[in-house]
């Protein structure tokens, strides 16, 4: 198998739904999608190519509009084309271009001199949306994907010049309402909608989004936010070297304006700030006679600007390429407007965040408004630990405490204890001493839970006579994630976790883990993985599975078919390298959180708790779900603040032939063992798990100089970009790896 397979979608394809699901109660729901109209007609697909390439889509969509716009008498006359802001265009009307690819130099007025782009544009297809609507309307043929294509491109192309598109959502800055994060941090509301095929018909998801932006304010207020300096006047001092680690670490990559040339506010982007202030800060400046001398950046805004710095203690950005060598005193400088936050929030943060968002589900019903009806299954997903025992606990006769308090500023002790069962082989259980301080009863039963699973024990199981019948034979389940680094970060890795069950409950789980290419989707060595869950499965239980039932988290849409030929092919070399004739039933589900699908109750009085969600367990397979291939919503979290999001499941290859109830139920019933906690979760737990292995791993690949497994360099020779050292970071110690450390 190479690296990447073949995009065949013809080679793996979907199952087909083998029915609704049956059980339960029904209820009437409620869901945020709109009916729409297809015009029945033929639009006209274009390929577009602006170079420089590269360039962020709001540029490449201010460069279509001037050429739309300059050369409508000689092309596009009437025609008003949607454009997707990388290579696609549409047309209601052909151009007259006929098949010959046309050349255009488009000139953008810019800050200082004007921007020069070649752009190309060449004829790809016709695409039918009437031969759209007949395949819905049938339900028996492919959905061609080109159609839908070019309706979600039409449908966002005003929405995308009107406002900030972030991923499948659209921002607008802070109207009416103002909601700091701190740091320099604030909350930007707007709105998601994607075109998704449904049952008969396209249809509209639309959602209420907010997301975190950098606040359009001086350069100087922003660095007294992240620095928590309440008055910049009495910090008359040079910043310390951890308050500049600090501020560089928030404001480097984002863009800025200058104040002090009049009405030219030219943009740089920030690629460091240095160690020593304006009023020290040399640069090498060429004079007249063409002599070269040193230069303080103050001497310099002086000379030039007539301009007395306020602040010359303080440091200075560098700006653009750093070999460039230009700098800008802070005063000089705003944060640019409409910048959104890539980086991870604080733990305060997320929690302004949150309060700031949540809304019940009626209060978001109310905003998004429209409705669909559909069938689900309602339960009640938490239990209570008061006055029962585990199913399996653990007696502790050796343990030892490690006091790492007092710290002036503690974040999450993970990486303190991470080193005992990596190195050691020792089960550790970090502790936060807010929680020393001030514990309470929920607090050590959640400690207990994680103890007594990472020690071996078992907290709860499913009752056996009520599990799926999948259970009657061998089985093992896997889940899978991938994580990457922070946007723009393209030197670390990503990481990728399989986890698998080693008990019939199932409740103990054994995991593996890897570093591979930053962005790559596909799980390289996914062979080699699955491999290793086999054979400790047989370890532990001395059966071989005859069924794998694998949940793959973190896939994104449009690498589905790419994905799953790749992983399934992957699946079944594993189990073949370990004896020639075992080919055990495969079953691949994808799960999918990252959607903005909301269900809420059409009657009132089927609304559960405070927050008025749909009950834990309702599932949801008609009616907004693909037209005929496997796939359906399952809530099976009780919603406690704000509106409860379901998983999206989506059965890619299903060779043990589950019918609609069987695999809801199983997945329903899989959410129920997540051993952290005493309610059914939100997907099944060994997706969850990968997810925390992943997410783990990335704390071994910290550099114990920086402070965050988010925003720091990985340890490894040339700024941790050896293969080996990395793969070797993650790695745990052998002792570790039949224990659930990652719980």
């Amino acid at each position: 198998m190479g690296p990447y397979p073949p995009p065949l979608q013809q080679v793996f394809q979907a199952p087909r739904r083998p029915g609704m699901g049956t059980v339960g109660k029904p209820i009437k729901l409620l869901a945020n999608y709109f009916e729409v109209e297809i015009p029945k007609m033929d639009v006209y697909h274009y390929e577009v190519d602006i170079k420089p390439d590269k360039c962020p889509r709001r540029v490449n969509r201010e460069v279509v509009e001037y050429m739309v716009q300059h050369f409508k008498p000689q092309l596009f006359g009437d025609r008003k084309p949607v454009y997707d802001g990388k290579k696609n265009i549409y047309t209601v009307l052909a151009l007259p271009i006929g098949s010959e690819k046309v050349d255009f130099e488009v000139t953008i007025p810019g800050e200082g001199k004007d921007r020069i782009f070649k752009v190309s544009i060449r004829w790809v297809a016709k695409v039918s949306w009437r031969l759209l609507q007949e395949t819905l309307v049938s339900g028996r043929l492919q959905v061609p994907l080109d159609s839908v294509q070019a309706l979600d491109v039409a449908m966002r192309h005003l929405a995308s010049m009107r406002y900030t598109p972030v991923g499948r959502s659209f921002f607008s800055p802070p109207e009416g309402y103002y909601h700091p994060l701190g740091g320099g941090r604030e909350v930007w509301f707007g709105f998601h909608q994607s075109v998704r095929p449904a049952m008969w018909k396209m249809m509209l998801n639309i959602d209420v989004s907010a997301t975190a932006f950098y606040k359009a304010q001086p350069v100087i207020e922003f660095m007294c936010e992240v620095l928590d300096i309440r008055n910049i006047d009495e910090q008359p001092k040079t910043l310390t070297d951890s308050q500049r680690v600090r501020f560089t670490k928030e404001i480097k990559g984002l863009k800025v304006e200058v104040t002090h040339c009049g009405q030219m506010k030219r943009k740089y982007r920030v690629c460091n700030v240095t160690r020593r202030p304006a009023s020290h800060q040399t640069f090498p400046l060429q004079l007249e006679s063409g002599q070269t001398v040193e230069c303080t950046v103050a001497q310099y805004f002086k000379q030039k600007y007539n301009l007395q710095l306020k602040y010359p203690h303080l440091p200075c950005l560098q700006v653009g390429q750093e070999q460039k060598h230009t700098y800008l005193p802070l005063e000089v400088c705003n944060i640019v407007a409409g910048q959104r936050c890539i980086k991870k929030l604080t733990d305060n943060q997320t929690s302004t965040m949150i309060k700031a968002t949540a809304r019940s589900a009626p209060d978001r019903q109310e905003e998004i408004s429209r409705l669909n009806r559909a069938i689900a299954t309602p339960n009640q997903g938490v239990w209570d630990m008061r006055g029962k025992q585990f199913y399996n606990g653990i007696e502790i006769k050796v343990w030892a405490i490690a006091c790492f308090a007092p710290q002036k500023q503690c974040r999450e002790e993970l990486d303190n204890g991470s080193s005992y069962y990596t190195l050691l082989g020792m089960a550790t259980q970090c502790v936060q001493v807010k929680n020393v301080v001030k514990t309470s009863p929920q607090t050590l039963s959640n400690l207990c839970l994680k103890i007594n699973v990472k020690l071996g024990g078992i907290n709860n199981i499913l009752v056996p006579h009520q599990r799926s019948a999948v259970f009657q034979q061998p089985v093992i389940f896997l889940g899978a994630d991938v994580t990457h680094p922070p946007a723009g970060d393209g030197k670390k890795p990503s990481i990728t976790a399989v986890v698998g069950s080693m008990d019939a409950h199932p409740s103990r789980y054994c995991a593996t883990v890897r570093v591979q290419r930053p962005r790559q989707e596909i799980i390289e060595d996914l062979s080699y993985m699955v491999r290793e869950l086999l054979i400790q499965f047989y370890k532990s239980t001395r059966f071989k599975p005859t069924r794998i039932i694998f949940y793959r988290d973190g896939v994104p849409e449009g690498q589905l078919p790419q994905i799953l030929h790749y992983e399934l092919l992957a699946i079944r070399d594993a189990c073949i390298k370990l004896e020639k004739d075992y080919q055990p039933g495969i079953t691949y589900i994808v799960v999918q959180k990252r959607h903005h699908t909301r269900l809420f109750c059409a009657d009132k009085s089927e609304r559960i708790g405070k927050s008025g969600n749909i009950p834990a367990g309702t599932t949801v397979d008609t009616s907004i779900t693909h037209p005929f291939e496997f796939d359906f919503y399952l809530c099976s979290h009780a919603g406690i603040q704000g509106t409860s999001r379901p998983s999206h499941y989506y059965v890619l290859w299903d060779d043990n032939r589950f019918t609609a109830d069987e695999l809801q139920i199983l997945t329903y019933q899989l959410c129920h063992t997540y051993v952290r906690c005493t309610r059914s979760v939100s997907i099944p737990a060994p997706a969850y798990y990968a997810r925390l292995v992943a997410f783990r791993a990335r704390y071994h690949l910290v550099d114990k100089e920086h402070d965050s497994g988010e925003g720091s360099h990985v340890s490894g020779q040339s700024n941790g970009r050896d293969p080996q050292a990395l793969a070797k970071a993650v790695q745990i110690h052998h002792d570790t790896l039949r224990t659930m450390y990652f719980a």
